[in-house]
């Protein structure tokens, strides 16, 4: 298998322009997916806890087959006119060209979202097929960066982590460095333990100075995941690049909506992108950074 891969990867290094193709359709194919991810998770979540709800206040529950709703059911169609979307209208980017941003049946505008996240995971996938060897290691990354794109976006609609995603991201971290030791398992497992209890010790200090929840607890999930993949020494540059980013567009974000400085925003994006950034490129901007300061 080692030597089947590492043929592969020798045919992707002799012909970089048709590598560089196959990362850009992965990922946008890939983006296609978290489109759906993004926009029934949360609705599978609400749906979720409300059972359980009717279930401890004993509520007759509604028809399971009036509520099956997953990742799979029902299949994509207009939220609009309830259209069933063919198959070639499902084909990214360039499906929302062809349908001029409209739905097909009944005009109704479609998201622009849909394409940009389509090439959001088309790009960041062509930065980590060229950043990261052809190893074990790029299929892993690759995970990693399309779920921290569910993740940030997920979070910025509806200020939700779900451990659907940052506990599979967490122990996914730990099992890789057990396996490929491309960080030590002993500094995965302090990473993960290190950026829960950052953020949760934070967490408990701000509630008990102003009786406020300053973030919750995903974000503790998020940082201990971000650790188990890169390590206890990444959780300080991530912890500075997210802080700094969000202060300053939070602050942008609040400022343009007219809302005073009480309103929640989401960490988890900054979370995301940060560790993302630092997935690929922590040495040197570690180099750079941290021994200034």
């Amino acid at each position: 298998m080692i030597e089947r891969l590492s043929s592969v990867g020798e045919v992707f290094a002799a012909q970089p322009v048709f590598y560089v193709l196959v990362l850009a359709l992965l990922g946008l194919v890939v983006g296609s997916f978290l489109n759906v991810v993004i926009l029934r998770l949360p609705e599978m979540l609400h749906r979720a806890w409300g059972r359980d709800c009717r279930a401890l206040l004993e509520i007759d529950a509604p028809d399971p087959a009036e509520e099956r709703f997953s990742l799979s059911f029902p299949g994509s169609h207009c939220p609009q006119c309830g259209t069933a979307i063919a198959a070639w209208q499902n084909i990214p980017v360039l499906s929302y060209v062809l349908l001029r941003g409209r739905c097909a049946a009944c005009s109704t505008p479609i998201g622009l979202r849909y394409p940009l996240v389509e090439l959001l995971s088309a790009a960041l996938t062509i930065a980590v097929g060229l950043m990261v060897p052809w190893s074990a290691a790029l299929p892993a990354y690759l995970l990693v960066t399309w779920c921290l794109i569910a993740l940030a976006i997920i979070d910025a609609d509806t200020q939700l982590l779900p451990d659907d995603l940052t506990l599979p991201l967490l122990w996914g971290g730990l099992a890789f460095n057990l396996v490929t030791g491309v960080v030590p398992l002993a500094d995965a497992v302090i990473g993960a333990m290190a950026g829960y209890l950052l953020l949760w010790s934070i967490y408990w200090v701000f509630k008990l100075v102003t009786g406020k929840e300053g973030m919750g607890y995903g974000d503790f999930k998020l940082l201990a995941a971000l650790g188990a993949w890169m390590g206890w020494q990444s959780i300080p540059l991530i912890i500075l690049m997210s802080s700094a980013v969000g202060a300053v567009l939070g602050l942008l974000i609040l400022t343009l909506r007219g809302q005073g400085r009480g309103q929640p925003l989401p960490f988890g994006p900054y979370l995301a992108a940060a560790g993302w950034i630092v997935l690929l490129w922590g040495e040197p901007i570690s180099a750079v950074i941290l021994p200034t300061l």
